[in-house]
């Protein structure tokens, strides 16, 4: 397994992979990886003659007063862990070298990156939607990997690859949850027993949404109501959203007529967690 550090030497990599018409299949993470990160690995490794996966926690989709410094690092257990799993190449830039001093260039997607974690963190999807065109281009993936418990994230960056008629393959991959039903995520770690314990009512609201479903209930707004008055028995849970949209625009719907995404964000003591689920 090849580490790299340099733009440019990850640039001479894939340029001959390209020559050679060698398959690239691309895990983009921030690290402290979990096994959300490595089923989207084993499906890259199951694809792909060549797969690269990067560690790179990127600033520029933290807001001012989120979680970056805190953010959890364990780099040498990532780097076992991908090693494990057969990647061929783990790119870790430095942050100087991604974002210069005279950085000014962003990439925005208009309306679908406005609602949910996009109307409570501004700015978040610009920075993530710069940070994965630049690895894109660094890397040139015939394929690249991510988990839909980001759904926003995936679809979001699904409509910038569109947009930009960029030659890649965006592959969503389900959610990875805990035994007890949590989402897997790195921030997962900062809960103590008593709020994680808490933070599984996003589970216990994801199947009160399905069996709403299931008994013929189509009014988004009758489901929503119901989930809220259950989260509100929750003593440390403050509920950031509970949305119901249409799965590709994002919208808010009113009636469900087919499927309908269930997204939700809320905040355990000083963690902010996401859970998702289509109707």
């Amino acid at each position: 397994m090849k580490i790299i550090e340099s733009i440019r030497e990850m640039q001479d990599i894939a340029k001959k992979a390209k020559r050679e018409q060698i398959r690239i299949g691309f895990v983009p993470t921030m690290g402290f990886l979990h096994e959300g990160h490595l089923s989207l690995v084993r499906v890259a490794r199951k694809e792909n003659a060549q797969v690269a996966a990067s560690i790179f926690i990127n600033p520029t989709q933290f807001g001012p007063h989120e979680d970056f410094n805190a953010y959890p690092r364990d780099l040498e257990r990532d780097i076992t862990l991908l090693e494990r799993e057969q990647v061929d190449i783990v790119f870790i830039p430095k942050i100087d070298q991604i974002y210069s001093e005279n950085h000014r260039t962003f990439v925005f997607v208009e309306k679908i990156a406005e609602n949910l974690c996009g109307y409570f963190r501004p700015g978040h999807f610009q920075g993530v939607v710069t940070i994965v065109c630049k690895l894109f281009h660094i890397i040139q993936p015939d394929t690249a990997y991510f988990g839909q418990k980001d759904y926003q994230q995936l679809m979001v960056i699904k409509k910038m690859v569109a947009d930009l008629n960029m030659d890649i393959e965006i592959k969503g991959l389900p959610i990875v949850r805990e035994k007890d039903g949590l989402a897997m995520s790195s921030r997962n770690t900062y809960l103590t027993e008593e709020q994680r314990e808490q933070a599984l009512c996003l589970y216990r609201l994801i199947n009160q949404a399905k069996k709403m479903r299931e008994e013929g209930v189509d009014r988004a707004p009758e489901i929503i109501t119901a989930l809220k008055k259950n989260i509100e028995m929750e003593t440390m849970v403050r509920p950031e959203y509970i949305r119901i949209c249409h799965p590709e625009t994002l919208k808010n719907l009113q009636v469900i007529k087919d499927r309908a995404l269930l997204a939700m964000a809320i905040h355990v003591g000083k963690t902010r967690l996401i859970d998702n689920c289509l109707l």
